[in-house]
């Protein structure tokens, strides 16, 4: 009885293992899917107790049962150890392609440091602060949470402006702190922005409220102690495209760069290729976002495209994404990476083989870490 116990726990492990090689195909599964990624080198251990405890009931009986405990426990430790094998690659040749797009930087420290995946938190912290300011066009109060530069040498600090994640329907400005906390110890201001949401606001409600937070912050600039000429805009999924469609249509000299981690570029691309029954109703997000299909509102879904918006002119760009994204398709960023690469836009496209969606939920994870590295460098390199 024992045996067979062991053997559907392996099993079970495996399953969750496998989720480093393909894709989440729900909801719940994709959740499961970020912790193999990001701290699935804690879990391995967990199918290694159950080889160990076969092997040693086995009593020299040794079975089929047994044999198979052993063999799929070991393909589950495999699964579990593949974002760290796969981020030590990456991580030999990061900091050359970063060099490559957007010039040497000193970040001072490794792109992946195996100390660190022991490790759980995000480091200091500094004091927030939460300040309203008005969208244009509404009489919607919106908060934004600024998180000052630890340190500054006596100089006005560049500013982050990130945009939170969540379909455009939901998500806050509260989404993974541990990040603005750490670039405000690094030296760079932070201001997490909330926008208003879908259904009840379509675009361009969004891109206004991130244009208005940007002459916010500008306006405030000497009270905030930020530089309002040195401005980057970093966006979650959702946020990512507002990030780019903003970034790349604003023609604002003052931003300096955009981020983007696992978001949608073209969303005629994505409305081509939604199906009726994927994990986010595609087809029901975005028509909540953009007021209807691409046939009754072509406008609203070119302008929402960064893909569609870039020039030479467009700023520097950091793409993160992972190949095994369930709620956001790998191509998007496939495509806008190729498009800048035709421009002449200095960009770098940093893809994750066993990466999902959210893949830095874990700050100290394989990815978290990669991650982290290149926004370091990105930032050092566009801000000075």
């Amino acid at each position: 009885m024992l045996r067979w116990i062991l053997f559907v726990f392996s099993l079970l492990f495996f399953g969750m293992a496998a989720l480093t090689w393909v894709k989440a195909p729900t909801l719940t599964t994709w959740k499961l899917a970020i912790l193999a990624d990001e701290y699935g080198h804690f879990l391995f251990l967990l199918p290694v107790g159950v080889a160990v405890v076969a092997w040693v009931t086995s009593r020299g009986s040794f079975s089929f049962v047994t044999a198979g405990t052993l063999l799929v426990s070991g393909l589950a430790v495999g699964g579990f150890l593949r974002p760290t094998f796969s981020a030590r690659r990456i991580s030999a040749e990061l900091p050359e392609r970063l060099a490559a797009a957007f010039g040497p930087i000193d970040v001072g420290r490794s792109p992946l440091e195996l100390a660190r995946l022991a490790t759980f938190g995000g480091g200091e912290t500094v004091k927030v602060t939460s300040h309203t300011f008005s969208g244009a066009g509404t009489a919607d109060a919106l908060v934004l949470d600024f998180y000052p530069a630890a340190r500054t040498g006596g100089s006005l600090a560049p500013c982050v402006i990130v945009i939170h994640g969540g379909g455009w329907d939901s998500g806050d400005r509260k989404q993974l702190p541990s990040l603005n906390h750490r670039l405000a110890q690094r030296g760079y201001s932070v201001a997490a922005i909330g926008y208003r949401l879908a259904p009840k606001h379509v675009w361009p409600a969004q891109r206004q409220d991130v244009l208005s937070a940007i002459a916010f912050l500008k306006a405030e600039a000497g009270v905030f102690g930020i530089d309002r000429n040195r401005l980057v805009l970093f966006g979650r999924s959702a946020g990512g495209q507002l990030a780019t469609a903003v970034g790349y249509s604003a023609h604002d000299p003052a931003i300096r760069g955009v981020i983007a981690f696992y978001s949608p570029h073209d969303l005629h691309f994505a409305w081509r290729y939604a199906k009726p029954d994927d994990v986010l109703n595609s087809f029901k997000l975005l028509r909540a976002y953009l007021g209807g299909a691409p046939s009754e509102k072509k406008d609203a879904y070119d302008r929402s495209s960064a893909y569609l918006q870039v020039s030479p002119r467009v700023p520097p760009t950091l793409l993160v994404h992972g190949e095994l994204d369930t709620l956001v398709w790998h191509k998007q960023s496939e495509r806008l990476d190729r498009k800048l690469t035709e421009s002449g836009v200095p960009h770098l496209f940093l893809s994750l083989p066993w990466g999902t969606h959210a893949f830095d939920f874990n700050p100290q994870g394989p990815g978290g870490q990669l991650s982290t590295y290149a926004i370091e460098h990105f930032l050092a390199a566009v801000m000075r």
